[in-house]
């Protein structure tokens, strides 16, 4: 009797277990909404309708609705999408790799600006007049007060402390004598108004500065540009519907492109973005970014003296650098 209770109580389990394998998995309804998350680095009022009319043309193409998330630092972007808050959104190039490390994105495509230029740069500027060059501002001595960008700006902090600082062997906070952070815009009205002697900005937050502002504008001087830059990226999450995920490339790749009205009306949007438009692009995309990286913590290691630390660095420097110089050999236009 036992037995054949367990004979079929082992029938009834294997029959559930070959219906359970008949049944499809359900398939996962795409999402009715979308966030893009967007830098307000000039400012929410003015970034707002610059972005809302690509926003609604993206709804309009894609099905899906696709609302704005206005974030004033990065760190706020890249948790957004982290924590799934946001599904997309527009990152320039070091929190689109802080987003693809640490919050499962992965670049969709890039930007191009206004001129066709696939990159951009960073510039320290000084106020008119002052006659301060870069080689008094690397003479330190603590006479002037600095500007960086946030902390996690491309142009504002990396590319500066790579190309210059690290080069230099210079710690900022030992050269200048204050050393503060703020947004592109901020660091143009501290320096026009003479609030700082010098700060960090970018090409394209010059032309901003320049269209908003143009008595601002006409106060400032560049002594330094940086090496090219990648310029922004889009970044989705992994996660996102892949058909939708198509949709958003196919947006991006297409928007501005072509003739008739519809493509004028884009690509005017795309003028009052600075953008010319985006190309296709992935993760790699942010390999120079990788490199500065490298340096950075390279140059932090040696201003530690701890010789492990210096090791290490040098030799994950030499590896990202390395590979770096081998792909620009094959594609110099990089």
């Amino acid at each position: 009797m036992i037995a054949r209770r367990l004979l079929a109580g082992l029938g009834l389990a294997a029959a559930f277990a070959l219906s359970s394998c008949s049944q499809k998995p359900a398939a996962t309804e795409p999402p009715k909404e979308i966030t893009f998350s967007i830098l307000s680095a000039e400012n929410q009022a003015s970034m707002g309708p610059l972005w809302q009319p690509l926003l609604d043309d993206m709804s309009a193409q894609i099905g899906v609705k696709v609302k704005p998330f206005f974030a004033s630092n990065y760190t706020a972007l890249i948790e957004a999408m982290r924590f799934k808050q946001v599904q997309v959104g527009w990152f320039s190039a070091l929190p689109a790799l802080e987003a693809v490390n640490r919050a499962d994105g992965e670049v969709l495509g890039r930007v191009i600006d206004a001129g066709g230029d696939e990159t951009y740069a960073s510039v320290m500027i000084v106020k008119k007049g002052r006659n301060i060059t870069l080689d008094d501002v690397l003479k330190c001595g603590k006479r002037f007060t600095f500007g960086l960008g946030d902390a996690k700006s491309t142009s504002g902090t990396l590319a500066p402390m790579a190309y210059v600082f690290a080069a230099k062997g210079i710690e900022p906070t030992e050269c200048f004598k204050t050393v503060r952070s703020a947004s592109h815009q901020a660091n143009v009205f501290s320096v026009a108004n003479g609030v700082l002697d010098v700060a960090t900005n970018n090409t394209v937050g010059l032309v901003f500065a320049r269209r908003e502002n143009p008595a601002i504008a006409d106060k400032i001087q560049v002594i330094w540009t940086s090496p090219p830059l990648p310029e922004s990226s889009i970044v989705t999450r992994k996660d996102l519907d892949p058909a939708l995920k198509e949709k958003l490339r196919q947006f991006f790749l297409t928007y501005g492109v072509g003739t008739g009205p519809a493509a004028d009306r884009q690509r005017q949007v795309l003028k009052g973005l600075a953008y010319g438009g985006f190309r296709p692009a992935d993760n790699t995309y942010l390999d120079p970014v990788r490199e500065m990286q490298a340096a950075q913590t390279l140059f932090e290691a040696k201003h530690s003296g701890d010789a492990k630390k210096i090791a290490d660095a040098q030799a994950a420097f030499d590896k990202i650098h390395n590979a770096a110089a081998q792909k620009r050999a094959v594609e110099p236009n990089l």
